[in-house]
């Protein structure tokens, strides 16, 4: 997907606090977002005030500033800023940075604000990072208390009753990525060297024992292995001493410890590589536009004080995005039928290769845009839009085809018309001449470039027109003998016919062809949407089969940590999982035949395609199994 994207030169902010202290989306952000039809990385930073986040963020941005550093001891962050820049590594998509504010910040003394805030930042990102200082130890894991809180604010299900099971959050949660600033440890273990990912699931390994106590100390441990898969870890070394620390806007990479400048180089590098791109349900990719909606559908549910719901949100989505697909495909339609077709064309041939061509194209714009179109309503809905585009153009090709006959006819008969008024043809011979002149101007006019699709039918009826002056000029030949006369006359009749028939073949060559147009918009719709739902059903197998994979994982952790109790209770989760993949795989055949079924109804509004239908449909799902 190639797309607009936009390149800012500083942050905006995305969302902040009105004067009642409720969340709300800055108008101006949402604007910028919805100028990128490119696919976006969303990475979000998260942690206390006063941690270095925004610097992380200004290193992503290959920038030195932009994000506000701050060098007292408030924050400087208030709500969620925003900075959209070019994707350094993946091509064609934007990287969309989202620096919230420091949690815990005393001035503001607001903590289901900061509740919110991180609830946001998890939702909206693809990527979370979250950052703190020195350790990771039982206090940074009680500073990360809102992780434990998210099931409270994010539902998945808008008819969710009971806790979801972890893997639903897990399907849908972003990646995870624990920064540890001024981090002073070896990292050690039992005497051997350990990587800083050993270093964070080491931190995040749970204790036997079910006093308060030990419930405390494993809730945030259990939710961040319950919802975050993949997990990562970045320790950094302290940049630079007290003093410049107070100036780092100032400082360049030469005035920063080099171990500094290498790590967070690695921390750049990894997200560039690592960081996916936003998706939702159904695997559907997100762009910069569908983001700023998503702000916007967050936002006021939180306002109204509901709780975020990824299915609302999904469903909402989709109508406004289908919708605006269909738009862009007509729209697409129209512009390339106008810039592509000089009117009238020589053949329904000429103006029939052309529309499919560009239907192909806009039919491929709706299927790479829209997503949970359920029963395929507005797929069917494009179809007989472009339908009735087609219809027009069609209307007009015959209109102009129309006039430039009637204007060449108008031309070239000049001189017959001149003679038929002197009465030129009134004397003896002259219905021969009449004959001859006649045939000339015949010849000429169906030589004569640009005529159109209406040619022999607008010849027909002129020549209808002139019927009554050749029969008189035939009776005033006083040269010809009865039955000569009788022998024009019957030729004149049999060329009469003739021009019937040509005109008659010509109209039925303008409808056959758009009967062969309309099977083909159908077969070409078919194939398009089986070849997104293919894609999207191997999507959907990939994601399943990495949650999948990380909840065997984490039983299989727990088994070697001692917790067989906790394993077999996610047995179930894992058994489900697995119930889940074969359903899925057993039911795509009758899936893709009930989605045939329903796009044959397209059938009602484009008579002549009925009776191929089912061996168009036949032929389609045999390339698939």
């Amino acid at each position: 997907m190639t797309g607009q994207t936009v390149s800012m030169k500083e942050p905006v902010c995305l969302i902040e606090n009105d004067s009642d202290g409720k969340l709300r989306v800055v108008s101006s952000a949402l604007d910028i977002l919805h100028q990128i039809d490119q696919h976006v990385v969303v990475v979000a930073v998260v942690g206390l005030y006063r941690t270095g986040k925004s610097y992380l963020m200004n290193k992503l941005a290959g920038k030195s500033k932009g994000f506000a550093l701050g060098a007292t001891i408030q924050s400087k962050t208030k709500g969620i800023w925003m900075w959209c820049v070019p994707h350094p590594v993946k091509r064609d998509h934007t990287l969309v940075l989202l620096d919230t504010e420091g949690l815990g910040d005393v001035e503001k003394g607001d903590e289901n604000n900061d509740s919110w805030i991180f609830s946001l930042a998890v939702l909206l990102s693809s990527t979370l990072v979250y950052n703190s200082m020195g350790t990771i130890d039982n206090n940074a894991l009680e500073k990360l208390h809102y992780v434990t809180e998210l099931t409270k604010n994010i539902k998945v299900k808008s008819n969710q009753k009971d806790e979801e099971e972890s893997s639903e959050y897990l399907r849908y949660f972003p990646s995870f990525v624990w920064t540890v600033r001024d981090f002073t440890l070896t990292l050690e273990m039992d005497g051997e060297p350990i990587t800083a990912n050993e270093y964070l699931e080491n931190a995040l390994k749970l204790r036997k024992g079910s006093g308060k106590k030990t419930l405390e100390y494993n809730l945030p441990r259990s939710c961040l292995r319950n919802y975050f898969s993949p997990r990562w870890c970045f320790v950094f070394d302290r940049p630079t001493n007290a003093v410049n620390m107070r100036r780092m806007e100032e400082l360049t990479d030469d005035d920063l410890e080099p171990l500094f400048v290498q790590q967070a180089k690695e921390f750049c590098d990894h997200i560039f590589t690592e960081a996916k791109t936003k998706s939702l349900k159904h695997c559907t990719k997100v762009t910069g536009r569908l983001l700023g909606n998503l702000a916007e559908t967050y936002v006021a549910a939180i306002r109204s004080g509901q709780i975020p719901c990824l299915d609302n949100a999904v469903v909402a989505l989709a109508q406004i995005e289908n919708s605006r697909a269909i738009e862009r495909a007509k729209a697409y339609y129209q512009k390339e039928m106008a810039d592509r077709v000089a009117y009238p064309t020589e053949t329904q041939e000429e103006l029939s290769e052309v529309h499919g061509l560009v239907e192909k194209e806009a039919v491929a714009i709706f299927i790479n845009s829209s997503f949970k179109d359920e029963d395929q309503k507005y797929q069917l809905e494009l179809m007989k839009g472009l339908k009735e585009a087609y219809d027009k153009i069609c209307e007009w090709n015959y209109k102009e085809s129309q006039k430039a006959c009637e204007s060449k006819i108008e031309l070239i008969f000049a001189p017959l018309q001149e003679k038929i008024k002197d009465g030129s043809y009134m004397t003896p011979g002259g219905y021969k001449e009449y004959c001859n002149d006649l045939k000339l101007a015949t010849g000429e006019y169906r030589s004569a470039p640009g005529r159109g699709v209406k040619a022999e039918e607008v010849l027909k009826e002129y020549l209808e027109t002139k019927a009554s002056i050749g029969q008189a000029i035939l009776s005033a030949d006083k040269s010809l003998t009865d039955a000569e006369q009788k022998a024009e006359a019957e030729q004149a009749r049999s060329e009469t016919l003739e021009r019937e028939t040509q005109a008659l073949k010509e109209k039925l060559a303008v409808q056959e062809r758009l009967i062969a147009d309309q099977t083909r918009t159908y077969e070409e719709n078919i194939n398009q949407l089986i070849e997104k739902m293919q894609k999207d059903s191997r999507q959907a197998m990939a994601e399943h089969e990495r949650i999948l994979q990380a909840r065997l994982k984490e039983q299989n952790d727990l088994i070697k940590q001692g917790f067989s109790d906790k394993a077999i209770q996610m047995q179930r989760e894992i058994d489900g999982l697995k119930d889940m993949k074969k359903q899925e795989e057993e039911n795509k055949p009758s899936m893709i035949s009930n989605v045939l079924d329903t796009v044959g109804t397209a059938a009602a509004f484009l008579p002549g395609i009925i009776p191929t239908v089912g061996g168009i449909a036949l032929k389609c799902i045999s390339k698939l199994f």
